[in-house]
Formats: structure tokens, C-alpha cells, sequence
């Protein structure tokens, strides 16, 4: 099959198309004939080594030391079942289904795997395969940090980087339940913010959040320059802050500023479930959280999406389109398996 190999960390032109073997599903796993993917800012992280302070060690034990450990990058994928293993009673070979890898990866390629267990769901027939997979990265992670704070009508959210694939997740969800959101973001994305359900916007440019005087009952932080000791006084007591970026400082003095400010403070995201993604994909069947994409490109040009993502100013998901279905039915795609 072909894949999107990166042998050496570095800049965008590490990244080459190229025929690795496919993979061959275990009993408890699914092979995925990937349709559609997206770059994301983890594979940005993960190939250029872009890690948040002191986390260099921890994170090589999963990304490797001198070279990756895991070649094929991607943490989502959308596309149809080409085979199943003898445990798997859930899914079918020619199902459609949309997939969170995590930090296994393998979704930048003509086939990955999923495993029984992992957050995989069958795709809604009114989203295409590139609208999809645009969804899965950001709105499960938004989905999984929420899942760990009261969110309802009323409460003040302020969404550090709305415009991002999980930031602009973030803001569809929480306003889905009534929440007064607040978005931090560029003056040229603040039309786009809103548009998600954002009653007001800030100017990061303009205007520093944390320093005039209005405090939120919950704030989210997916840029990672947003700590709780530089924010604590824009949270209100009894208050949350989900740090769905932060350096290492922040991780470890998490349970302390929580003890000393009389907030909460969620780190990680914890397991990726399959119920989430449901729900995610259940609004979006219903119009509620919509699929916000940038840019699409062919796999082909992968490396151009990832020096797009490299830029830091994507709105949404940057998808590209892995194998191409044909409306007499066979897709684009090599269907060999090496």
C-alpha cells in the first residue's frame, strides 16, 4: 500500500509518499481502507518534535528518540471496512466508519488498523468522508475534556484558540447546551467563531483575557500559553481549566493550584470511547456541530498540508483525501496488499 512515511523528524519535506507493507488485522482489530484523514496539529507536533517544555522525554517514549517510532503519522480516519478479525461482531467488511487511532497512529495511509475497543463508529451517510474525518480529531477530544466539568445553560466558557480543529469543537459543543461561550482568536477568524455559536470574541492581538477582569466558569486552553497561574484570576471559585495543552510545569502543578484556588484542573483527556464519538456524530447528523474545514488535499501533496499546518493559522481541520471514491463504486486506491 502507499503511505505518508516519515523516517527522520524534521520540516514537512520529511514526509514521503511511500509502498510499505499492509497491515494485516489481528483477531480483534479492524483493517480501514482510509478514504480521508486530516492533518492535525499532534502530527505537526510529532514530526517536527514540537513538544510543550519538558515533556521531550515522556513524549519520546511514544514518538522514539533518534528517529520515529511510529513512521506513519495520523490520528483519525474515515473510510471503509476491508477486513475484520475473527472477534469483531460490531462492524462488517464494507462498512463505513470513521475512526480515532490516538497516539497509535496510521492514519495517513491507504489502510490503517483500529482496534475493538477503540473509538470507531459507522460513518452517517449525510457526511462524506472528507467531512467526516474532519470532525473525528477535534471533536472527540473536546468531547472527552468536557466530559469532565458541569457544562450546561448559562455557564462562561472562554475557548483559548476557537478557531482550531478542537478549539472551534469546543464552542459548537458547549453552546449546543446553552453555555455563554467566549472565543480568543485572530480578528480574521472572529467572524468564523461566532458563526460556531460564540457570543463574544477576543483579539489575542488586541486584547490579553486574563487581564480584564472577567472571569469564566470554565476555560480552555488549546494553544498551551494559557496556565493557571497566569489565568487564575479570570476563573471563578469553583471553577474549571482544561489544559488541553500545557507544558510540563502546568501538569505537574495541576492538583496544586487546584487544592490552592478551589478550582479544577483536567489535564488529559482520558480514554477515547466510541460513545463520544457517537455523540459527536449524532450532533452533526442533527445540524448541531458542523464540519469545519480549511483546506483539502490530495494525498499526494500530504507534505503541503503539513507545511500549511505548520503555519499555526488553520481554521478547523486541514483534510486530505487518501483514496477517492467513484460513483460506479471502486475507489482510487491501490488494493493490493504487500
Amino acid at each position: 500500500m502507499r503511505a505518508a512515511v516519515y523516517r527522520r523528524f524534521g520540516g514537512p519535506d520529511v514526509v514521503q509518499i511511500d509502498e510499505v507493507a499492509t497491515p494485516e488485522p489481528g483477531p480483534d482489530e479492524i483493517l480501514i481502507r482510509v478514504h480521508a484523514t486530516t492533518v492535525s496539529a499532534a502530527d505537526h507536533r510529532s514530526r517536527a518534535r514540537d513538544i510543550p517544555r519538558g515533556l521531550t522525554l515522556p513524549s519520546s517514549l511514544v514518538l522514539g528518540f533518534r528517529r520515529p517510532k511510529r513512521p506513519v503519522l495520523g490520528m483519525d480516519a474515515a473510510g471503509v471496512v476491508a477486513a475484520v478479525g475473527s472477534e469483531i461482531d460490531e462492524f462488517s467488511v464494507g462498512d463505513e466508519v470513521v475512526a480515532m487511532l490516538g497516539s497509535r497512529f496510521g492514519g495517513h495511509a491507504e489502510y490503517a488498523i483500529a482496534a475493538k475497543g477503540d473509538a470507531i463508529v459507522h460513518k452517517p451517510r449525510a457526511l462524506d468522508f472528507a467531512a467526516a474525518a474532519s470532525i473525528v480529531f477535534g471533536g472527540i477530544t473536546a468531547q472527552a475534556f468536557l466530559n469532565q466539568v458541569d457544562v450546561r445553560k448559562g455557564t462562561r466558557v472562554l475557548v483559548n484558540g476557537a478557531s482550531g480543529a478542537v478549539g472551534a469543537s469546543v464552542v459548537q459543543l458547549a453552546a449546543a447546551v446553552g453555555a455563554h461561550v467566549t472565543g480568543v482568536t485572530s480578528a480574521a477568524n472572529s467572524e468564523m467563531v461566532r458563526s460556531l455559536g460564540a457570543q463574544r470574541t477576543i483579539d489575542y492581538a488586541e486584547h490579553d483575557f486574563s487581564a480584564d477582569g472577567c472571569v469564566y466558569d470554565v476555560v480552555v486552553d488549546c494553544v498551551g500559553n494559557a496556565p493557571v497561574r497566569r489565568i487564575r484570576a479570570s476563573v471563578a471559585r469553583g471553577g474549571a481549566v482544561l489544559l488541553i495543552a500545557g507544558d510540563l510545569r502546568s501538569l505537574l502543578l495541576a492538583r496544586r493550584d487546584a487544592r490552592r484556588y478551589g478550582i479544577t484542573v483536567v489535564t488529559a483527556p482520558g480514554r477515547y470511547r466510541a460513545e463520544d464519538l457517537k455523540h459527536v456524530f449524532q450532533l452533526a447528523e442533527e445540524g448541531v456541530l458542523r464540519p469545519t474545514i480549511d483546506r483539502v488535499y490530495s494525498f499526494d501533496d500530504i507534505a503541503e498540508a503539513h507545511r500549511y499546518v505548520d503555519t499555526g493559522r488553520k481554521r478547523g481541520s486541514v483534510v486530505v483525501q487518501v483514496c477517492e471514491a467513484l460513483a460506479a463504486g471502486p475507489s482510487r486506491c491501490s488494493t493490493k496488499r504487500a
